[in-house]
């Protein structure tokens, strides 16, 4: 049994901050918050440089670098990617305190030109013993299946797609496959997927299984307790309406997302299909209006 090892790499390289204005009595008052935004290059094969207003910020990423944060002022800003067989320009506006991804990667067309899409991290408080995922299909793969401890839990991901949910911590056995073929391989996996408790795990699928480039970055993000507490006991009455065992967090709702790159990955996917199969009622989501470019 193989063990996920995501792509984990991280420059820190802020950007200058622009200075709040005086207020009228002529103190200065506080800067606001500035957007944090990281750039992951999930493009095989590519050596690229990165730009932010035409500032280069990087030089050389190579497949699986998360650069950043850099730190925007609210606003409208250029994102651009220069490189052997890659010339992308982008836009991306953000708002105070934003924290956002913006990944570089392939078409789920083979052959394709590479291109951006852009996530927001629910970084919301979490609960006890909850994890939470974004998950985001940046793979030249087309829709797939996702199997968990064998059996299928999700259904026709495509490139493009995310999700993002609070789940149970803890691990269990995932596997990608195409898409209504049964008794076909894995595209991906099987793997065992552990995620840790209070925690955000942003997650990208990149490459194509057919030249074995396929892989997942990811980068982790600490998260705040709600203050709830984990019950050790639930009263469900004597009405006689409960007619099976109630369970202590029987499932969670998707955690709230404005925008959003989880476009549901590779392995993306695949820990789509854990949050499916705890029952968090995760759902399929569009992005954020990606940058254009």
């Amino acid at each position: 049994m193989r063990r996920l090892v995501a792509v984990l790499a991280a420059t820190c390289l802020p950007l200058v901050v622009g200075t709040a204005a005086g207020t009228a009595a002529g103190a200065e008052a506080p800067a606001p918050p500035p957007a944090r935004v990281s750039v992951v290059q999930a493009v095989p094969g590519a050596s690229v440089d990165v730009s932010v207003d035409g500032r280069r910020v990087a030089g050389g990423a190579g497949v699986g670098d998360v650069l950043g944060p850099f730190e925007l002022r609210p606003g409208s800003h250029e994102i651009s990617f220069r490189g052997e067989g890659v010339k992308v320009d982008s836009t991306l506006d953000v708002a105070t305190g934003d924290i956002s991804d913006v990944v570089l990667h392939l078409p789920a067309d083979v052959g394709g030109d590479p291109v951006v899409h852009s996530y927001a991290a629910p970084t919301g408080p979490i609960g006890p013993g909850k994890a939470r995922v974004l998950l985001a299909h940046t793979a030249t793969v087309a829709p797939a299946d996702v199997e968990v401890d064998g059996q299928t839990v999700f259904t026709n991901i495509a490139n493009g797609e995310f999700a993002d949910a609070d789940v149970p911590e803890g691990s269990i056995e995932v596997a990608l496959l195409p898409s209504g073929a049964d008794g076909a391989d894995p595209i991906l996996g099987p793997l065992d997927v552990a995620l840790e408790a209070r925690t955000l795990s942003m997650i990208y699928a990149y490459g194509n299984p057919r030249d074995r480039s396929m892989n997942v970055i990811a980068h982790t993000v600490d998260l705040a307790a709600d203050g709830s507490v984990r019950p050790s006991r639930i009263d469900t009455g004597s009405a006689g309406l409960a007619d099976g065992p109630v369970t202590t967090f029987p499932g969670d709702t998707p955690s709230a997302n404005r925008d959003l790159p989880l476009a549901v990955t590779a392995l993306g996917l695949v820990l789509l299909g854990v949050v499916a199969a705890a029952g968090t009622g995760l759902r399929r989501r569009q992005p954020l209006e990606p940058p254009t470019g």
